[in-house]
């Protein structure tokens, strides 16, 4: 068994994800920008340290190309400046105060000219340790050439460094929380109309489906959610009617041959001595087969509403109507002309283009006088079907209306002559399927229903 999860629960867990998501993202955000900062930082200031040690580096350079290199260097600052002068058999020619009397202590390559290139080197026989940024400098004569290398400490960096992570690891917390806090606020605020959709379209049940949702009225995201949602009810609105209308439309269609026949037999039990079956079977014959043809028009056009696929490939469309023209005479006196038949081939489902022109050829055997005339050619790329009668036709006023299902037309066109009203409705929505058209002229007298439908090269 379920238990309901009620609407304000599920409110509150959407909101609860998308606070944890924003404070996740929010979070990282802060954690990077503080992690760029300290790795800045400290880019910048080992930077620093390279160029004061390469300005000291310049000026020993000059007293030694001078020639005024003094054995003990005088201290520079607070003193804590480390300098050796070393010739290239590695002997040291000068020092700082703080170096007095040892060997050399730094062996990596110097520069000669341009941006300073600092090493980090540890070990340093001074008090205090730690490490130091060293930059080294070619200076003297070329035959005679010294390297002067000149260190100066990073303490002040590290604890620069280790002030300024002490305060973002105290300060990204509560910016991360109070942020989040905004964006609990601010979600719980974007998602009040969203719930109010959400209610508004649980409200709305299948025999409601003419309400509609408030549109806001701002034209944001929400609020074409909100016209798209209106325009799919609409929609929903829109084939739940004709839904209900077929099925009252069909319901009442088969009331017809179904108390015809109800009535007949029932006379015939209650009083059979007066029965004379072969005097009714003709007539019960006629009202069955009316039933079925009625039958079988409903499955076709709940199949079509159903949009199954069409089994399409290349057809000889003369040879369909060749076929259902021999049929149509086993059923009927009337003279069908299909001399103007000539070759045409289409792209489309074989079986549902012969119920196209069986279902015209029906129409015609239904309203004909003494004769139909059948043409076929292909025009402009296009299989034109010509059906025509002699009929009493149809006025231009309702050429249109007669593919509409269940229509039938005043006068000679009415349920007696045997017609559901859905055989032209059918042919619409095949050759609709095959992406032809079909429209009615006027014969004169009659009715001509002209059908196109694209041709293939023969």
């Amino acid at each position: 068994m379920r238990i309901p999860v009620p609407a304000c629960w599920a409110r509150r867990s959407l909101r609860l994800r998308l606070t944890a998501a924003a404070a996740l993202m929010i979070a990282a955000a802060l954690v990077g920008a503080a992690c760029l900062l300290v790795v800045w930082l400290r880019m910048s200031l080992l930077s620093g340290l390279d160029q004061t040690a390469l300005q000291r580096a310049q000026v020993i350079a000059a007293n030694v190309d001078s020639g005024s290199l003094a054995h003990v260097l005088p201290a520079s600052g607070e003193g804590d400046t480390a300098v050796q002068v070393v010739d290239r058999a590695g002997a040291v020619r000068s020092s700082s105060q703080n170096l007095a009397g040892e060997p050399a202590l730094f062996a990596f390559t110097p520069i000669t000219t341009g941006a300073p290139h600092g090493h980090t080197v540890h070990g340093l026989p001074l008090s205090g340790g730690g490490s130091w940024r060293a930059v080294g400098l070619l200076a003297g004569a070329a035959d005679d050439p010294v390297t002067v290398y000149v260190a100066v400490p990073t303490q002040a960096v590290h604890h620069n460094l280790a002030q300024l992570t002490a305060v973002l690891v105290i300060g990204v917390p509560p910016a991360v929380a109070l942020l989040t806090g905004v964006v609990w606020l601010l979600t719980g605020r974007a998602l009040r109309p969203v719930d109010a959709l959400r209610a508004q379209t649980a409200e709305i049940t299948a025999s409601d489906l003419g309400r509609r949702l408030d549109v806001p009225p701002a034209d944001d995201a929400l609020g074409r959610l909100a016209r798209t949602l209106n325009d799919l009810l609409a929609r929903l609105d829109t084939s739940a009617r004709l839904q209900r209308q077929f099925v009252a439309d069909a319901a009442h269609e088969l009331r017809s041959p179904l108390s015809s026949l109800h009535t007949q037999l029932e006379v015939a039990v209650r009083h059979p001595g007066s029965a004379d079956w072969q005097a009714r079977g003709p007539a019960l014959i006629e009202e069955s087969e009316r039933l079925s043809r009625l039958v079988d028009d409903l499955v076709r056009t709940a199949r079509l509403d159903a949009r199954p696929r069409m089994r399409k490939r290349p057809v000889d469309l003369d040879e369909i109507v060749f076929r259902e023209v021999r049929h149509a005479r086993l059923r009927t006196s009337l003279v069908i002309d299909r001399r103007a038949v000539s070759a045409a081939r289409v792209y489309g489902d074989g079986e549902a283009l012969a119920r196209v022109v069986r279902n015209l050829l029906d129409n015609a055997l239904r309203y004909a006088v003494e004769r139909i005339e059948v043409s076929l050619r292909v025009h402009d790329g296009t299989a034109v079907l010509v059906v025509a009668d002699d009929g009493p036709g149809i006025p231009a006023a309702d050429r249109s209306r007669v593919f509409d299902r269940f229509t039938r037309l005043d006068g000679a066109r009415a349920r007696d002559t045997g017609g559901s009203g859905l055989g032209l409705s059918i042919v619409h929505d095949l050759i609709a399927a095959h992406h032809g058209r079909v429209h009615i002229e006027d014969n004169g007298p009659g009715a001509r229903v002209v059908v196109g439908v694209p041709a293939m090269e023969l």
